[in-house]
């Protein structure tokens, strides 16, 4: 790219284009799904595992993963946005059709090249379905491009599990196997009770054909890593998403640099071996 070419999408990337909500779907008492169609048109280009810069114009914005598959949204996208903080309680006031800013997408999203005719691990805890969500249903739109396909879902209670009704379609989907854990349940729960990695002894895999996805609240990566190399997977095949104070979106601010790293840029996906060279990541 040129020095002009790149200055010019550096500076397209720094201010918010217009786009529009054209759906909102109340998910659990925190998450709301909002649909969004860029006012310019055309579809937004993006894989799973990318985020945008979501901004209310006079308000602030904030970095959101994007949640659905880049192959059924057309020129539409999805955010899943949890309320809390002042920014997206603002969001979640806001109504159909009201105008919004998106910057992006951003992030190098999930390494799909990588992934091809490899079993696929997914680790997905409570909010972090929200990312998973886009390469799930990517990966199960190309289903006979992989091999054995498991889904791992934790959350707090039954009410907090997102996209309830594409979480029955992953059980009652035979090429699929999804598992659900949640810490408390009433007694009509029939899943797992406790810890996603106690979903583990459930999982039986090829650790030399296996590629796993990890996203979730940060206190769950170590175990998550522990019992995933105990399977014997390659270091370099778990992949996990480290969305952290994500501000100019194109590694000029320095807000989300760990070490010689730009989130935003490098990441929000790394492997478990680039990870753990990283002092703070971890």
């Amino acid at each position: 790219m040129s020095w002009k070419g790149k200055r010019g999408m550096e500076r397209s990337n720094l201010l918010p284009r217009p786009a529009t909500i054209v759906d909102i779907r109340q998910l659990t008492d925190k998450e709301k799904l909002f649909t969004i169609r860029m006012n310019e048109g055309g579809s937004l280009q993006y894989r799973p595992c990318q985020f945008v810069i979501f901004s209310i114009f006079g308000i602030g914005e904030a970095p959101i993963s994007i949640t659905s598959s880049p192959l059924d949204s057309g020129e539409t996208f999805e955010l899943c946005i949890r309320s809390a903080g002042n920014l997206t309680g603002a969001v979640h006031k806001l109504s159909l059709h009201d105008s919004i800013g998106i910057r992006g997408p951003f992030g190098n999203g999930f390494p799909l090249e990588r992934i091809h005719g490899k079993d696929i691990l997914i680790v997905a805890g409570g909010l972090g379905l929200a990312p998973l969500r886009s390469l799930i249903n990517y990966v199960i739109h190309h289903r006979w491009k992989y091999g054995k396909v498991t889904i791992l879902i934790g959350a707090k209670r039954p009410q907090d599990i997102l996209f309830k009704e594409e979480v029955m379609k992953w059980e009652n989907d035979s090429s699929v196997d999804t598992y659900i854990a949640v810490d408390l349940a009433e007694t009509n729960w029939t899943r797992h009770v406790g810890v996603i990695t106690g979903l583990f002894k459930y999982v039986d895999v090829d650790p030399l054909n296996t590629i796993a996805a990890v996203v979730g609240p940060p206190v769950m990566y170590r175990f998550v890593v522990a019992e995933l190399l105990s399977k014997g997977i390659f270091e370099g095949n778990i992949f996990m998403s480290f969305e952290r104070r994500m501000r100019c979106g194109i590694g000029k601010c320095g807000h989300c640099q760990i070490n010689g790293i730009y989130l935003c840029q490098n990441g929000p996906v790394l492997s478990y071996r680039d990870a753990r060279k990283l002092q703070e990541a971890m």
